[in-house]
């Protein structure tokens, strides 16, 4: 029986995928031909993506706009549900072996919150602000790889200790399964943080 994340990325793949991209493909050609007729209107504080202006920020601005924090996260995110996927977390059973893997990987959550909190609570910690602040600060800006970077030691230690993971192959490839799996959401979030910061360029 399928998980309900590979039930979500079954979707994704073969019928969800294809509807989201030509919505979003429909809505960018849309908002170029919209961009246009307004600027041709006089319309204040519209630039049209057709103008030569419109043209230099689509090609100059390319990269910029998809290397975003937010591509680092759906990353991230991948990594680890693929590193909890192939752990065999989801599908634990009540065995001697799974039960000690379990409890190894719990101890090794927590030494991994302890650091963590050893680095960010105590006055004057690394990742608080110069402040003091913990919002906003190195801690809150690194959120998302702290969160993902946890949940891969857990499931990892999990997967060692269960033996579901022998090797350092099969590490890579349990941290690389959530990608392949979900590589189809790259496509998909090129194609919305462009029409996004489309939307910016032509109203803002």
């Amino acid at each position: 029986m399928k998980s309900r994340y590979e039930r979500y990325m079954s979707f994704l793949t073969k019928e969800g995928v294809g509807v989201i991209a030509s919505v979003l493909l429909c809505a960018e050609a849309l908002l170029i031909i919209l961009s246009w007729i307004l600027s041709t209107t006089m319309t204040e504080g519209i630039r049209s993506l057709l103008s030569s202006e419109g043209i230099r920020w689509f090609f100059g601005s390319f990269t910029s706009v998809i290397a975003s924090p937010m591509l680092v996260w759906l990353l991230l995110a991948l990594i680890a549900i693929g590193s909890l996927q192939k752990s065999g977390l989801t599908t634990w059973q009540r065995n001697y072996r799974d039960r000690l893997a379990l409890r190894v990987a719990t101890v090794s959550l927590l030494i991994y919150l302890g650091l963590i909190a050893l680095l960010t609570f105590p006055p004057h910690a690394i990742l608080l602000s110069a402040t003091g602040n913990l919002f906003p600060s190195a801690f809150s800006r690194s959120l998302v790889p702290i969160i993902a970077f946890g949940i891969c030691v857990f499931s990892i230690t999990y997967g060692v200790v269960s033996g579901r993971l022998k090797s350092l192959s099969s590490i890579i490839h349990a941290m690389s399964f959530g990608i392949e799996r979900g590589a189809v959401l790259f496509v998909l979030y090129i194609l919305l943080i462009q029409f996004y910061e489309s939307l910016r360029f032509v109203f803002g």
